[in-house]
């Protein structure tokens, strides 16, 4: 249950967007981008494939049709969690930065708040998995080359498990340690089945892909962007300090990976999709590391575009 303590309700409505709550549980992925809407089976009352939930990204608001759960992100944490909205707005306090910021440089002193994390770190995997077929033709579809499957342990996964028929993507903490594995869907999985599979009670909000990779490579600049195949694409174009969030809202805990990662005066470019959720993670993104380190966002050249889209000539345009 959340600390209690002193609640701005308005201010956490005016900053907070229901796509980076969807984010931060889970829930984004399986959503449909429909104009200025984002469509989807509804997460509050489970067990269907229709697309009766609906979120209006101008009003910040969702509805479900089929339940006529509705509201703004406190009544979606509120329902989410199963609490209060008093409890729902302490909840959404602890991990959110809060309302933006127009400071892109460092001030004189750099604190973050405290951060309010419940449970433990991830605990560093006992195992690895073994027969991983490297040379499955997806890898290749993606663009990856050997020596990138290689360097981050990519393979598909035949067994039955949690990633079974999906391509395994190990995960390391900051000091290299292995502490999960993603799974990754081959294709366009149906609505009620995610892009991505993540083992139960590991919190990806505590790490950055391939942050120990990127730590460990001499540079001034650090990029961040949300997906695996960004950050692996980018690592195999030469930008090698690339890490990704894992999705496009960025924690506290991973704010500080990244001050730590570049130190004081240190650069940062975030690169994320260009789209509803990746503008308003890059917005909050901004915010939340501008105490920390000189942070510049970029804007994608066209309405759905991903890093690992962008041909060499885009993309050497746009970190120029």
């Amino acid at each position: 249950m959340p600390a209690k303590g002193w609640v701005d309700y308005k201010a956490l409505k005016a900053a907070v967007s229901i796509p980076e709550v969807l984010d931060h549980y889970g829930l984004l992925e399986k959503l449909s981008e429909r104009g200025d809407a984002l469509v989807g089976s509804c997460p509050i009352h489970k067990g269907e494939n229709k697309t009766s939930f609906r979120v209006s990204l101008a009003k910040n608001v969702f509805h479900c049709f089929s339940c006529d759960a509705g509201g703004n992100v406190l009544d979606l944490v509120a329902a989410l969690e199963g609490v209060s909205l008093r409890d729902a707005a302490l909840s959404l306090q602890a991990w959110h930065p809060g309302p933006p910021t127009t400071e892109t440089s460092p001030p004189s002193t750099p604190p973050l708040p405290e951060e309010v994390e419940d449970g433990e770190a991830n605990k560093p995997l006992n195992f690895a998995l073994k027969s991983l077929d490297a040379q499955h033709p997806y890898l290749a579809e993606r663009g990856l080359s050997g020596e990138t499957i290689a360097t981050f342990g990519l393979g598909f996964y035949s067994r039955r498990g949690l990633l079974h028929d999906r391509i395994a993507i190990p995960i390391h903490n900051a000091g290299g340690e292995l502490v999960a594995y993603a799974g990754r869907f081959l294709g366009t999985p149906a609505a009620d089945e995610p892009k991505y599979k993540l083992p139960v009670g590991f919190r990806k909000s505590l790490e950055l892909f391939n942050l120990h990779r990127a730590a460990a490579t001499d540079g001034e600049v650090l990029i961040v962007v949300e997906g695996f195949f960004d950050c692996m694409t980018l690592w195999q174009r030469g930008l090698r300090r690339t890490v990704a969030l894992m999705g496009s809202t960025l924690s506290t805990a991973q704010a500080r990976l990244i001050g730590e990662a570049v130190g004081r005066g240190g650069r940062v470019e975030l690169l994320f999709d260009e789209d509803a959720a990746g503008r308003a993670g890059r917005d909050a993104a901004a915010s939340r590391l501008a105490p920390l380190c000189y942070v510049r966002s970029l804007a994608l050249p066209h309405e759905g575009a991903q890093p690992e889209d962008l041909d060499g000539e885009v993309l050497r345009q746009l970190l120029a």
